[in-house]
């Protein structure tokens, strides 16, 4: 039975049918079968072709036939055009007069060159790409290392601060593991970057390999080679990893600080048995007296609806269109992004890697961009369209949903890992809703301690609530004192745990402690109807205007 099926498995078929070979056509390299060679003459008639016994075949090159004169092969290359020809297209054809050389010639140069690319690929570009990825690899471990250090250092600085400094502590942990992670997603993606090239290289390799082993001329003459594009490293990443600084006076101060965040424990007075009075300050970091608009950003939206910060330069902004569009602090055009959309789309975010996310409404769905392509990420559930949402430091995902029209339209926020509805924020404890029907979408942020803030402007209030869910505190805009009602708009959270939020109606941003304390307005830098807003890794705020299609970025913390 064995033999058998190795015997099998050693017949030669024909080319054109499943039987066994019998003849073979030396000009075209083709297999036959007796039956077949009048097909095979037939179907290329004004070829001249050379059939013999298979055993008698001659194994050699196989010229293409000539375009312009039929019958003829092309057994040379015109330099001049850089295509082959045959002897008629020299001696009176189109190619007259061009210079040429034997087609052999060509195909063998053309050879000698996909097997110095697949050397040089082999032995110098890959073995430098895979001790960049060993690199990376340890860099990747170290990273990881300092951002379990950090934790470990800031845990045993806790433990010499007084309980009152716990809410310090919390911004510490947060900001720490904000910047680390990072860190580790932009090396993660410069990792998943190089081995994909590493991945792409190789099937040049494994193509040239067997391109270089071929007969056919016009499939070696297409070969267009890729070297150059490899000789480089993609541009690496640079990573600004924090540092946890510390000094510990007892009975005087006690200070830590990470980035721009800062805090200190002064002594007023030497500690006795029944007195402790302790001062705490917050922040090398603090609201500047005077904000300042360092860029002023003009676009092409007859309305901008919103704004997703993409580093210390760059945001995402998009109109009434189906485009997204990445620009920098000078307003040019980095990269444009066309949406599945059918009008606009119903808001933007960036994940934690800096992927760009965005909803559709009319499709009930929330899509990702990944090399310039949408991919849905989330359905939403059936009859709740999607609007705004953004990427929490855990990174899941928050979307406002809406059902219904006009002034019975309903809110609510859902929590999704993937496509997985983790948690829905929609009712208080007594089953009343946290949010007023209406025509207008819910802004949202989340908050370092967990807390997601939204602006409901159909309620003209921002209501914020813990990660259960529970209402912890609303804000009418009462205490900042404008002469208009309050309109709550677009909502951001910052490094210090600030609460900002856009007051379309005065033309300002009302600045809340994270527990909803009015802090100040910002109404002191030419604001027209602002709308959308974003912080950068700068911690400078990005205001959009609805109406006047502007953007303005501006400096509103100070060093100490």
């Amino acid at each position: 039975m064995a033999t058998s099926t190795s015997w099998a498995q050693d017949v030669i078929t024909c080319d054109l049918c499943d039987k066994p070979t019998q003849q073979f056509c030396n000009s075209c390299q083709v297999n036959l079968c007796e039956t077949c060679v009048k097909k095979h003459r037939d179907e290329f008639k004004s070829l001249i072709h050379e059939i013999v016994p298979f055993i008698e075949r001659k194994i050699q090159l196989v010229f293409p036939e000539c375009r312009e004169h039929s019958g003829q092969r092309c057994e040379l290359n015109c330099k001049k055009c850089n295509q082959p020809v045959c002897v008629k297209c020299i001696a009176s054809g189109p190619h007259k007069g061009h210079d040429v050389e034997e087609l052999t010639e060509t195909h063998e140069k053309k050879i000698q060159k996909i097997k110095s690319d697949t050397e040089k690929i082999k032995a110098k570009i890959i073995p430098k790409y895979q001790n960049e990825d060993h690199k990376i690899g340890n860099s990747i471990s170290t990273t990881k290392s300092k951002i379990e250090d950090l934790g470990k250092e800031s845990k045993e600085l806790r433990k010499l601060w007084h309980q009152e400094v716990d809410n310090i502590f919390d911004k510490i942990d947060s900001l720490g593991q904000s910047l680390g992670e990072e860190n580790l997603n932009a090396l993660q993606g410069y990792h998943h970057k190089i081995r994909n090239l590493i991945s792409e290289m190789n099937k040049i390799v494994k193509q040239n390999e067997k391109l270089s082993t071929s007969n056919n001329l016009l499939e070696v003459d297409k070969y267009q080679s890729k070297l150059n594009q490899y000789q480089d490293f993609p541009r690496h990443v640079d990573l600004k990893f924090p540092f946890l600084a510390s000094n510990i006076d007892k009975g005087k101060e006690l200070s830590i600080e990470i980035g721009s965040f800062r805090a200190t424990l002064n002594q007023m007075s030497q500690p006795s048995l029944s007195t402790d009075v302790s001062r705490l300050t917050t922040g090398v970091r603090k609201l500047m007296d005077k904000v300042r608009v360092i860029a002023t950003i003009p676009t092409t939206h007859k309305h901008l609806f919103g704004i997703a910060c993409v580093g210390g330069a760059e945001a995402w902004i998009y109109g009434n269109n189906k485009t997204i569009t990445r620009i920098d602090l000078h307003g040019a055009v980095k990269e444009t992004v066309t949406t599945t959309c059918q009008y606009e789309p119903g808001g933007i975010s960036v994940t934690r890697g800096s992927e760009l996310m965005y909803s559709d409404y009319n499709s009930d769905t929330v899509n990702i961009v990944r090399h310039g392509k949408s991919e849905t990420l989330i359905t939403t559930p059936q009859g709740w369209g999607p609007r705004r949402l953004i990427c929490t430091r855990s990174g899941d995902i928050l979307v406002h949903v809406f059902k219904g029209n006009g002034l019975q339209r309903k809110h609510k926020i859902i929590r999704c890992q993937r496509e997985n509805i983790k948690q829905e924020i929609c009712n208080d404890g007594q089953g009343n809703p946290i949010y007023k029907d209406g025509v207008y979408s819910l802004f949202m942020s989340e908050n370092n301690n967990g807390d997601v803030c939204v602006s409901d402007l159909n309620a003209e209030t921002v209501v914020v609530v813990d990660k259960t869910g529970r209402v912890r505190f609303r804000y009418d805009g009462t205490p900042a004192r404008r002469e208009k009602s309050f309109d709550p708009t677009g909502i951001v959270t910052d490094a210090l745990s600030q609460i900002i939020v856009s007051d379309i109606n005065n033309n300002c941003l009302h600045i809340l402690d994270q527990n909803g304390q009015f802090l100040r307005c910002v109404d002191d830098c030419g604001l027209k109807d602002p709308w959308g807003l974003s912080v950068d890794s700068e911690g400078r705020l990005w205001v959009g205007s609805s109406k006047s299609k502007e953007i303005k970025v501006i400096e509103y913390l100070q060093n100490k």
